[in-house]
């Protein structure tokens, strides 16, 4: 029965093409019809080839086009030409900060915007270290600088997607690319999740994150930019079922030898039976995401990092060689439909990996933008596209039709508008701004907590801020700080450090010199050390106040000047109440545990970190009486949706609550931690703002 498997699959993948009306797009995915100017208005790229090479020379006179066969008249026509050259009065490249620049940037004409999708979850580890120099010289040799890139795993969220013209960092991400296909050790808490069921539990959950993910990320794709756009999509292809050799009731569990025998699952009717039903649910789920490819006018570009290959499973797992050939099969026909129903191109079963992608610059850099008014009922149904040139001897390529939108499609895209970013969410990301206020060359942090007779502690941080490359800027050598209230009273006058910098000693680069444990003049002709983060702290009534900073230089003189207006909490009042979010930067294992055990250490200023630091936040929950608030904390993308439970435990010093948090598993972009602290009396919540970077 097994020979017959080939054909039930091809009529199995016709069947799910045709069948539109039965397994409709679930109405929470975030999918929309790519119809900008008017619900029924469709754009085709069209890539017309002569002997291997563009014709960029027709006219619109030059097409026909037709919708479900029949004729439909051109309302947009453009040739797209794409190769890197800046022309004169072209506008120049900008740096691509925010997701503004983003879509500003995509927009251009002379621009390509690719996406290299790398599925750790379906890339053995070896082809995975096989893969990367062929897409490292793809980046180095086929792109321009004008290109905008961005790197996607299955589990990177698309908010946290970002492209960027900077290619170096892109071939960064690719060098850390590390397959892990039958490998189901768990990395993170959404794994840990299922990590102890049976392995075709896991392999089906990890076909639904890629697939979900790729969906994201097409409508990611669709949102910047309408001209075409591609997806490199780095997989050995999905796997509909495990053979029995690879079966394991729990996953978590190292495999001792194979689970079965190799001729176990040769030529059984229920095993058959079984891959059957599972590639074709396998298969409608893939359909979901080149309905979307298509909507989003966006091609995936899939590479088979395996190369010319001869089999699915190594000796070792004992796999028969009939269910090795139908599954090797399997995998790579999965690559060739997401190809061929997104207008790309599957480069599979071939060694010369990086040959294979230069289609894709072919294609991205010379098509036929063409825009009609389709007359297509809001069905939800494919509608077939037909595009014809009058030309003899060319090549036309273009998408193969739409599935058109139903009446609830049409309502949600007429009516549904954006949801607005919090206001909370804007002011805590806004902190994140450098500088953010008027004075220029320290960057600075207040917070408060609960101070002693009934009053609230008032810190401020302060650090240096590190200048432009090549800018001279004198170094901030001490702040002063008056504090006032509305009418006038003084509360606070005070320094720190008490000693000008560069009245110290150069040594005094070390942490203990630099507080001022040092004297004396610096060394002739020895460098200018920047000092470690300082503290002020004060106590203050609640309501508002008034801060005046002065920034003196190192060589002393005033060098900057600002005013701040706060008002103080009242942390004693009977409701549930929260401390200002204290932030300490760790670079290493043992930097947190100091940090866990200093209750006196001087909290980060800044808000940027890198992905190979930790972060530890603490803070204080206070409530009336001897009541003991539960505190909990979520981490949120920059639009205020969740991504993840936060743990928060008790602190060991310096506050009553703690949470240590990593970044080495998601992508650079803002973040927030909302913590929530509860008691009989209420709850209330504060946000910390974090933004990751390479």
């Amino acid at each position: 029965m097994m020979r017959n498997i080939r054909p039930l699959l091809a009529l199995l993948v016709a069947a799910t093409l045709v069948q539109v009306g039965s397994a409709r797009q679930d109405p929470q995915t975030p999918a929309q019809p790519t119809f900008r100017t008017d619900i029924n208005f469709v754009r085709v790229d069209v890539i017309v080839t002569e002997k291997g090479e563009p014709v960029t020379n027709l006219t619109e006179a030059d097409f026909q086009l037709r919708e479900d066969g029949k004729p439909q008249a051109i309302e947009q026509f453009r040739l797209i030409k794409v190769d890197g050259t800046q022309r004169p009065g072209d506008p120049p490249l900008r740096q691509i900060r925010n997701r503004d620049d983003e879509e500003s940037e995509a927009t251009r004409d002379d621009t390509r915007v690719i996406a290299i999708f790398l599925d750790d979850y379906h890339t053995r580890l070896g082809s995975a270290l096989s893969v990367k120099r062929s897409l490292i010289e793809f980046i180095q040799t086929q792109l321009r600088p004008s290109d905008m890139l961005a790197v996607m795993y299955p589990l990177t969220p698309v908010s946290a997607l970002q492209f960027t013209r900077n290619h170096e960092s892109i071939i960064s991400a690719i060098n850390n690319f590390e397959g892990r296909k039958f490998r189901y050790e768990a990395r993170n808490d959404f794994e840990r999740q299922y990590e102890r069921q049976p392995t075709e539990v896991v392999e089906n959950m990890r076909n639904l994150v890629s697939m979900s993910a790729l969906t994201g990320l097409a409508v990611r794709m669709g949102s910047i930019r309408e001209q075409r756009k591609a997806v490199i999509y780095v997989s050995e292809g999905f796997t509909a079922l495990l053979p029995p050799q690879l079966r394991r009731q729990d996953a978590s569990q190292i495999a001792i030898g194979p689970q079965a025998g190799p001729t176990v699952g040769e030529n059984n009717g229920n095993e058959d039976r079984a891959r059957l039903f599972a590639t074709g649910d396998l298969m409608l789920r893939m359909r979901e995401v080149f309905t979307t490819f298509n909507r989003n006018n966006a091609s995936i570009y899939a590479l088979d990092p395996r190369g010319l290959a001869v089999n699915e499973f190594g000796i070792d797992e004992n796999v028969g060689p009939g269910q090795d050939r139908v599954n090797l099969q399997m995998t790579q026909d999965t690559l060739r439909i997401l190809a061929n129903e997104t207008d790309g191109a599957a480069v599979v079963n071939r060694n010369d990996l990086a040959r294979g992608l230069q289609q894709l610059v072919r294609d991205s850099s010379y098509y036929y933008l063409i825009g009609y008014t389709s007359a297509a009922p809001t069905d939800g149904k494919f509608h077939e596209i037909k595009v014809d040139v009058r030309r003899r001897g060319v090549e036309v390529r273009g998408r193969r039709g739409f599935w058109a939108p139903t009446a609830a499609d049409v309502t949600r895209a007429t009516t549904l508008a954006t949801a607005a970013t919090p206001k909370a969410v804007e002011t805590a990301l806004a902190a994140l701004a450098t500088p953010a206020q008027s004075v220029q060359s320290v960057r600075t942090w207040i917070g408060t907590d609960r101070g002693d007779n009934g009053k609230t502690r008032v810190t401020l941080v302060w650090e240096p801020v590190a200048g432009s490359p090549g800018a001279r800027r004198e170094q901030p050598g001490r702040v002063t700080v008056i504090a006032a209230t509305a009418s006038g009273d003084l509360l606070y006058r005070g320094r720190s450090p008490e000693q000008l910098l560069a009245q110290l000693p150069a040594a005094s680069a070390s942490p203990s010199t630099a507080r001022g444990a040092g004297s004396g003049a610096a060394l002739p002709g020895a460098p200018t050390p920047a000092l470690p983060p300082q503290r002020i702290t004060f106590d203050a009534p609640p309501g508002p106040i008034e801060l005046r900073l002065s920034v003196e230089g190192a060589a002393g003189g005033v060098i900057d000047n600002d005013i701040r207006k706060l008002t103080v909490p009242d942390l004693t009042a009977p409701q549930v109440a929260i401390s200002t979010p204290r932030v300490f930067r760790a670079r290493t294992a043992r930097d947190v545990q100091t940090l866990l055990q200093n209750g006196a250490a001087i909290p980060a200023a800044g808000r940027e970190f890198s992905r190979t630091e930790r972060v530890v936040i603490r803070f204080d929950a206070y409530a009336a009486g001897t009541e003991a608030p539960t505190a909990t904390a979520v981490l949120l993308n920059r639009a205020g949706q969740k991504m993840s439970d936060v743990p928060v435990t008790a602190a060991t010093a310096g506050g009553t609550h703690q949470i240590e948090l990593g970044f080495a598993a998601v992508s650079p972009a803002e973040y927030l931690v909302e913590i929530t602290v509860k008691g009989a009396s209420g709850e209330v919540k504060e946000l910390v703002a974090i933004r990751v970077v390479s």
